[in-house]
């Protein structure tokens, strides 16, 4: 038998067989997962059992009656379809912190009292529990949320809106809302006020800062006083009354509002795959309406006693009185509500916040502390 030889393959073709290799193996890998993702997504996998168990992983096999998951932290596991609630694309990568899923759901958009300029996406409406009273907020689309605010006792009632603005930069971002409310059956809804703001917001889901400016106005309602009109006025007192008779002192009906600026920072941050650390505050100077009456007495016939008679004669007064239109002198208020939150769940969480509130009017300063304990629920 004659010798054979075998020709050695040209370097080219050797380029060709390895480039050939490799587009096999992306294909393969593409084909075995092609049914969890699609081309651009992130091939893992948010899967939740029956008892709120959350796995991050991907997809590896599904035969009807369980799934196998690769995880970055347990590595591969079986887990059966029955005890499956829901199985959902990770569409961001913080989501996931050390190969655990935190979650980025609405309970994001909110600090304490004050909201970020984040959107509530549609789908993602949100309930909270305050010690004094329920809120619950509704996504109508990606960037517009409407929600309602009360006490236990149905008053007053409170209508939240906030419109979000993203720009091309996916960590800053925009918003502008308001609040209006009624003191409902309180004061015979006499009562009324309001809080407009806007507010922008740099950082993700789940650490960001939040800048906000507001104006707020709030009429208690109707409050009476006894006033007199301008003009010049006789008695036998030496000083101004506007309840003495001889005045002719009238009641007036009218609606002091308080009102002012309103400033705000919050922060949150994520320190564990369900803890986070939240920050917010709110500073404000308000004034309110004042009507008063201004009287300068002049005396014109002193008191005398008519030895004759034994009768003391009462002197004569004169009361140029002013019925002036102003404002009060500025309270400043400011709240610090430092607290943490813990994600029970995907659609559960809890807040605790160890508020303080202090005021300062006519020189004065009062401080007391406020704790707040929430619990969300999305639905």
């Amino acid at each position: 038998m004659g010798k054979r030889y075998i020709r050695p393959m040209k370097q080219s073709s050797s380029r060709w067989v390895v480039l050939a290799g490799i587009v096999l193996a992306a294909l393969c890998t593409f084909f075995a997962h092609g049914v969890q993702a699609q081309p651009g997504e992130d091939p893992r996998r948010v899967i939740t059992t029956v008892n709120n168990q959350t796995y991050v992983g991907i997809i590896v096999s599904d035969d009807g009656r369980e799934v196998l998951i690769e995880t970055e932290v347990l590595g591969k596991i079986y887990i059966l379809k029955s005890d499956i609630r829901s199985i959902q694309p990770l569409e961001r990568s913080q989501d996931v912190q050390n190969g655990e899923f935190v979650g980025a759901g609405a309970f994001t958009t909110r600090y304490a009292f004050t909201t970020n300029a984040l959107p509530v996406r549609k789908g993602e409406n949100y309930a909270l529990l305050q010690l004094y009273g329920p809120e619950v907020h509704f996504a109508l689309t990606d960037r517009l949320n409407l929600g309602i605010m009360s006490t236990w006792i149905g008053s007053p009632m409170v209508l939240a809106a906030k419109y979000s603005m993203p720009t091309s930069d996916p960590m800053l971002n925009f918003s502008v809302g308001g609040l209006v409310g009624t003191s409902g059956y309180l004061n015979n809804f006499e009562g009324s006020g309001g809080l407009y703001f806007g507010n922008a917001t740099y950082g993700d889901r789940n650490h960001n800062v939040t800048l906000a400016l507001g104006y707020a106005h709030l009429s208690p309602g109707l409050s009476t006083e006894v006033l007199v009109p301008s003009g010049t006025y006789l008695s036998t007192s030496g000083y101004f009354d506007p309840y003495n008779p001889e005045f002719n002192g009238m009641e007036e009906s009218q609606r002091n509002t308080a009102r002012g600026p309103l400033f705000s920072i919050a922060a949150v941050t994520k320190v564990g795959p369900k803890a986070s650390l939240i920050f917010d505050s709110m500073f404000g100077s308000f004034r309110s309406n004042n009507r008063y009456n201004e009287a300068t007495t002049t005396e014109l016939v002193a008191p005398y006693y008519d030895p004759m008679t034994g009768i003391w004669f009462p002197g004569q007064y004169r009361h140029d009185v002013r019925l002036v239109d102003g404002d009060t002198k500025p309270v400043f208020m400011f709240f610090l509500m430092p607290g943490f939150r813990v994600e029970r769940t995907e659609k559960k969480a809890f807040q605790f916040n160890l508020a303080g509130v202090s005021f300062q009017s006519e020189g004065e300063r009062y401080s007391f502390p406020f704790p707040m304990c929430t619990w969300f629920y999305s639905f």
